[in-house]
């Protein structure tokens, strides 16, 4: 039975690294790099996206280190390792220590490197982590019903869809959507799906 964890253990700093991708605490300094990131595809105007418009650019890091100083969320800005620019966010949220579980989302990426191997390393930074390091058993993720794509890339992963939890969320344009959970265990983790995704990661490229 893995150890009682507290909240601290969860959003100690760390900086996560592969591919020519990089994960780091996101703060204030990157406020320049996240707008620019954002720009790239005006990425806010998108029906389905957690991206800040330009004048809340601010206050979403500060809601990012709101929810870091709890214990509920930690947020990375991803970085180009290559340039040092910022080319989007993700994040652990709903952290339970207790539990030992975190969810992974509030993600997105500049338009110039979606379709890439950017997605798949930050899975793998993530995914490496929360098992590895933080030794949870339970990762999590949460995409809306009718987020298709969102969906087939999890799926992808080979997490296992555990339901939909009907009118949990209420979108930008006031619309009421449903939210479809999936999950990895720690066990399913370390006989198969480690290797799964470090092959998706070499499949990638980068």
């Amino acid at each position: 039975m893995s150890k009682k964890a507290s909240a601290d253990e969860f959003i100690q700093p760390c900086a996560l690294q592969c591919q020519g991708v990089m994960l780091e605490p996101l703060g204030l300094a990157h406020l320049s790099g996240v707008m620019e990131a954002a720009a790239d595809g005006k990425l806010w105007q998108l029906r389905f996206t957690s991206v800040p418009e330009p004048q809340n650019t601010q206050s979403y890091i500060e809601n990012a280190l709101s929810g870091r100083a709890s214990g509920d969320r930690f947020h990375f800005a991803v970085i180009e390792a290559d340039t040092g620019k910022v080319i989007g966010c993700t994040s652990y949220h709903d952290i339970l220590p207790n539990a030992r579980r975190v969810d992974i989302g509030w993600t997105w990426y500049a338009k110039r490197v979606q379709r890439t191997h950017v997605n798949t390393a930050c899975k793998w930074l993530l995914m490496t982590h929360a098992f590895d390091t933080l030794d949870c058993l339970t990762v999590g993720w949460r995409t809306s019903n009718v987020n298709f794509a969102s969906q087939k890339a999890i799926e992808r992963l080979g997490a296992k869809k555990d339901g939909v939890i009907r009118g949990n969320v209420v979108g930008r344009d006031g619309s009421i959507r449903d939210t479809v959970m999936y999950s990895v265990s720690q066990q399913e983790w370390r006989m198969g799906i480690r290797a799964h995704v470090a092959w998706l990661l070499r499949d990638a490229g980068g």
